[in-house]
């Protein structure tokens, strides 16, 4: 792909998915599964509306028998985000998440029995405004389509993405969302950057099975940065072997990192070297810490030398150069003063604040500037 393809976003047809739109213009949304048993749905509902607390704008539940199903319409109730209904095997559980409200079924055409039920599902979902995504995955390719490649390439997942694609395409099916996982950053890339040139229909994605802790993140922040690097992506899954809540909080981050979605503050710190002077690591987690649940998408900047801190961080907002002595602060790339070390992190959070409240300010003059531009 050419460096000048960087960044821009694959044009993508909108999918409606209960109140989010997945593509088109859309923000790249959030999305993740619930952990618990579905039919349990006191404790689903909870942990819904803590990934939702967090940044969650899609989530996930496993339907694996028509109790389940059934659960979607009391959780439907309970919740403000769309609810995705994850099917394997059958597909009248798939039927049943649908009548019972499911804002999207997502169904695994190498598992659903065939290309006749896959068209049911499709056609259910399609009469009651549901989101449908074909979700390929290379452990669970058609057995033709495994011998013909001799293994799930990524060239075999997108056989199989195109081939249930155009047969549903071919019956009027609309509403689709594309998703090619491997357990592999590379084959996951690759599937998606071949599919990207077969269809406009918007892509979920995520490196599946990545794995627990800093390894899951790891494998996850590879295979999804490199794909939104290359414009390819939609809405995005973190699929990590731990609580739901990581997956939103990791989500969030990637998202920040590449600069696509602003969510709040963004913490510039240097990696410390012979030149630091301070105990830096412990400061800034501090900082960190303070300033987490803060929505204003600020560039926070904690610097371990007090020479070139404020030239190194030159594009944030405000921020502290850290010295034995004391610290410099800074404010868009400019001293503005200087700090006992006893004082630094309180001086510097009190500097955040006046600048979080100048930003607010900003975004309500803009807000009825354009109010009353927009009155006759």
């Amino acid at each position: 792909m050419k460096s000048d393809c960087l960044f821009h976003r694959r044009k993508t047809t909108p999918v409606q998915c209960g109140n989010v739109v997945i593509g088109g213009d859309a923000p790249i949304s959030i999305q993740t599964m619930t952990k618990c048993d579905t039919k349990d749905v006191p404790a689903v509902v909870r942990e819904i509306r803590e990934a939702v607390s967090l940044g969650a704008e899609i989530v996930r539940v496993s339907v694996s028998d028509v109790e389940a199903a059934r659960a979607i319409k009391s959780i439907k109730q309970e919740v403000s985000c769309p609810v995705v209904a994850d099917i394997h095997f059958d597909y009248r559980l798939a039927l049943a998440a649908i009548e019972n409200g499911a804002d999207k079924i997502r169904v695994n055409p190498g598992n659903i029995g065939g290309k006749d039920r896959l068209l049911q599902v499709a056609e259910a979902a399609r009469a009651r405004g549901v989101a449908i995504r074909i979700g390929v995955n290379s452990g669970s390719l058609e057995r033709d389509i495994l011998e013909k490649f001799g293994a799930p390439t990524p060239e075999a997942m997108v056989e199989s993405a195109k081939r249930h694609l155009e047969y549903l395409e071919s019956h009027g099916v609309d509403g689709i969302v594309l998703s090619l996982k491997s357990s592999s950053v590379k084959d996951t890339i690759r599937s998606y950057v071949l599919m990207a040139r077969e269809t406009l229909w918007p892509f979920h994605i995520g490196v599946t099975e990545a794995g627990p802790g800093l390894k899951g993140t790891v494998k996850s922040t590879s295979g999804i940065g490199a794909l939104l690097a290359m414009g390819i992506g939609d809405t995005i899954r973190v699929s990590l072997t731990g609580p739901s809540r990581d997956e939103v909080v990791v989500g969030k981050e990637i998202l920040q990192a590449l600069e696509i979605r602003r969510f709040g503050p963004d913490i510039i710190s240097c990696p410390t070297c012979g030149r630091t002077q301070v105990d830096l690591i412990p400061i800034a987690k501090k900082v960190a810490e303070e300033v987490k649940d803060l929505e204003v998408p600020l560039k926070i900047a904690v610097m371990g030398c007090p020479v070139n801190g404020p030239g190194e961080a030159r594009e944030a907002d405000v921020g502290v150069a850290c010295g034995r002595e004391g610290g410099v602060l800074f404010s868009h790339g400019k001293v503005i003063g200087r700090v006992s070390s006893e004082n630094m992190v309180t001086a510097l959070l009190d500097l955040v604040r006046e600048e979080a409240e100048k930003f607010r300010r900003e975004q309500i003059g803009s807000s009825d500037r354009k109010t009353q531009c927009g009155k006759p």
